[in-house]
């Protein structure tokens, strides 16, 4: 039986702990204080982030980093972004010489602008050949629900994303593979960014058309910083790219875009990050693509726009016209 380490117990790490349970993995999954992964050992639930799941008998919960990573075939990385070097470093010394590393993370590191994959690499460079990135319109909740959905696995070696697309696979959940690994990470990072600025837009109900022309502008603005850094152009309207980004932006389970509603109503940002548990990756991911675009000389007024919102205390409804009123440009400005 394959044996996977998931780390990290968030709501999408324990999603994908259930859905490869079910597949009948060997699944442990790392929590890592002892208070919590002792809950959820005897309540068999993650209570927290994802109450009302069964945890099948094949799914075992620890706080202990040596049993969530010895001997595993795989290894899945689903930590919030800042911490992902941290959560890497622990782990390094247990990892076996053939394990696969799949970062499941959505974000950038604000002190080095380094993507998950490198962060990772960086800390264990040991397995520096052996690991991918998996991203995708993948909404926690319905996928732990048994709806259906899709993912792209992508790593510089196709045989290594085919090899970890056949063990993720499922009949629910089913995987592509590609080998652009810095447009499947900088699609998922980027459009939690662009969630807010649509919570935004359905906080202040400025309609569809309004929703489908900043979801389209923000794809074109994704895509020229992705160009710049390397990425191929398609990558961008593909399951990492317009998918995640029509998902993230659409759905109310979306936790940018709640941000985004909440901001429109009013809320002060440290008043809302108080009252949730969860990370919202958009608003650290914001501070990095806008360095990121600094490095690369690259425009991003709407993610300029939606800075001064959370970090300077700019007015929602001022953001808009300030984006509407921009000097007149071809609309493939910037990615030809």
């Amino acid at each position: 039986m394959t044996a996977v380490g998931i780390i990290g117990s968030g709501a999408w790490g324990t999603t994908l702990a259930l859905l490869l349970a079910n597949k009948g993995l060997e699944i442990t999954l790392w929590e890592h204080r002892p208070e919590r992964a002792l809950a959820m050992r005897q309540s068999r639930e993650n209570a927290l982030f994802l109450p009302g799941f069964h945890f099948p008998d094949n799914l075992r919960v620890t706080s202990d980093i040596v049993q969530a990573t010895r001997d595993k075939q795989l290894l899945l990385f689903v930590t919030p972004s800042q911490r992902m070097r941290e959560n890497a470093r622990l782990l390094a010394p247990y990892l076996g010489p053939d394990t696969l590393c799949v970062s499941c993370s959505k974000g950038i590191e604000i002190s080095s602008l380094k993507r998950m994959t490198e962060v990772i690499s960086e800390e264990i460079p040991s397995a520096a050949n052996r690991i991918a990135a998996l991203s995708g319109p993948n909404i926690s909740f319905e996928i732990a629900q048994g709806k259906p959905t899709a993912a792209v696995v992508a790593a510089s070696n196709e045989e290594l994303a085919v090899h970890i697309r056949d063990l993720v696979n499922t009949p629910l959940f089913r995987i592509y593979t590609s080998t652009d690994v810095i447009g499947v990470e900088l699609g998922g990072a980027l459009k939690n960014i662009i969630a807010i600025g649509a919570g935004i837009n359905e906080g202040l109900q400025y309609g569809e058309n309004a929703k489908a022309t900043f979801i389209t502008r923000a794809l074109a603005e994704i895509a020229r910083l992705g160009m710049a850094a390397g990425a191929h152009p398609l990558t961008f309207i593909g399951l990492a790219g317009i998918g995640d980004l029509i998902v993230t932006c659409a759905s109310p389970l979306s936790r940018n875009q709640q941000l985004g509603r909440r901001l429109a109503a009013g809320e002060k940002l440290e008043d809302i990050l108080a009252s949730t548990h969860s990370v919202a990756e958009g608003i650290y991911t914001t501070r990095a693509a806008l360095q990121l675009a600094k490095r690369y000389g690259v425009e991003l007024p709407i993610t300029q726009q939606l800075s001064l919102v959370l970090f300077e205390g700019l007015d929602p409804q001022k953001a808009v016209p300030e984006l509407m009123m921009r000097d007149p440009k071809s609309e493939m400005e910037g990615m030809l």
